[in-house]
Order: structure tokens, then C-alpha cells, then sequence
């Protein structure tokens, strides 16, 4: 028998309870900790040495997680527009990423070092209009994008959240032609009535 849609909201909500208990538990800022980690677990992105830049950090569950994951060796990098409390070995920078002075503040930060992976959860203000929405989430994807390829080494990857829509396989181009193979990820603590999905470009040519 079919689920009623009530039913089934209710049923979504009670699984997406699930993460964000598990990240109380586990001491993470939010439940998306746990797309990180499950993407991760998958593809091997991050280790002890790892050094990555991770966009649109606040509140900051991705750089707990890499930070635990990189070790003495690694480095973490995090920007954000919003603030966000300190995290042992991960150097902030709060700023808009759009904006050319906060990319200079940051790219001064990283000393000169190339990447070997950057991370970007970035989504703009929801305003409720779609047509803009998925126009300002594509903007900051380009930005992502761009920063990626001034700033990984030869091999590096990006993971990159994006939304479905009509830029979407013009998107999907310019990473295939930035990395050697790029893949879809929709971790299980992604909420199903997202539009949300992750791309991942690996190997930087």
C-alpha cells in the first residue's frame, strides 16, 4: 500500500532526526558532517596530509570533519560569509567569496601552497524565486570552480554541491574538461526532496 505524502514526510523528518542526533552524539556543528564523511568514506578524498580549502564552512561541520581526517600533517583553510566559532588547526576567514578583496585575503592565507582537494557547500540566501536562486548558486559554483583551478595541484579533486537546473550540464562541462573523471554524489544524509546533489571532479589535469 502506498504511503500517504504526510506519511511519508514523516517518515523523511524522522530519518533526518536520525543525522541530526548522531552529530550531537558525535560533536559535530550539523548533520551535514555526514555527507562529508559518507563521500569520503567512498572516495578516499581526505587523509593524514591532506591540505584543502573548504568553501562555505560555516558552521563548520565540513572542517571538523577534515581537520580529524588530515591530522598534524594536513592543513585545513575555511572561508564563509558568515562567522564561525574557531576549530583547533583550521585557519577562517569570514567574507564574501564573491567578492575580489575577501579572495585576495584568502589565496594570502594559503602561502602560496597548491591544493590537493577543495570542498565547497556554498548555497546563496534562499529568496523563494527559483529562477534567481538557481542563478546565484550557479554563480557561486563557477566562482568554486574557478578557484579550484588556479589553486589545486596536477591530480587534486573538488567536491562541489550544486543544484539541479537549466545550467546545470553547461556546469557538467567545465569540470569534465578541468579533471579526468567527474562523478555524482548523493550522500544518504542528503535530505531526498533536495534538489541538491554533490559533483565530484577527480584528478585536476
Amino acid at each position: 500500500m502506498a504511503r500517504s505524502t504526510s506519511s511519508n514526510v514523516w517518515l523523511q523528518e524522522h530519518v533526518n532526526d536520525h543525522y541530526v542526533h548522531m552529530a550531537k552524539k558525535d560533536g559535530y556543528r550539523a548533520r551535514a558532517a555526514y555527507k562529508l564523511l559518507e563521500i569520503n568514506e567512498k572516495d578516499k578524498l581526505i587523509g593524514p596530509g591532506t591540505v584543502l580549502a573548504d568553501l562555505g564552512s560555516a558552521p563548520g561541520s565540513w572542517s571538523q570533519v577534515a581537520a580529524r581526517l588530515v591530522g598534524n600533517k594536513g592543513k585545513v583553510f575555511a572561508l564563509d560569509i558568515l562567522p564561525m566559532d574557531p576549530i583547533a588547526d583550521v585557519s577562517f576567514i569570514q567574507g564574501d567569496f564573491r567578492e575580489q578583496e575577501v579572495l585576495d585575503e584568502f589565496v594570502t592565507l594559503l602561502g602560496g601552497r597548491q591544493l590537493d582537494l577543495v570542498i565547497s557547500d556554498m548555497a546563496p540566501n534562499i529568496s523563494g524565486m527559483s529562477a534567481m536562486d538557481q542563478a546565484r548558486s550557479f554563480h557561486l559554483t563557477e566562482l568554486a570552480l574557478e578557484f579550484a583551478r588556479d589553486h589545486l595541484k596536477p591530480g587534486g579533486h573538488f567536491l562541489v554541491k550544486v543544484f539541479q537546473g537549466s545550467e546545470f550540464q553547461a556546469y557538467l562541462k567545465s569540470m569534465r574538461e578541468l579533471f579526468t573523471d567527474v562523478v555524482t554524489r548523493k550522500p544518504k544524509a542528503s535530505r531526498d526532496r533536495s534538489s541538491e546533489i554533490y559533483l565530484l571532479g577527480k584528478g585536476r589535469r
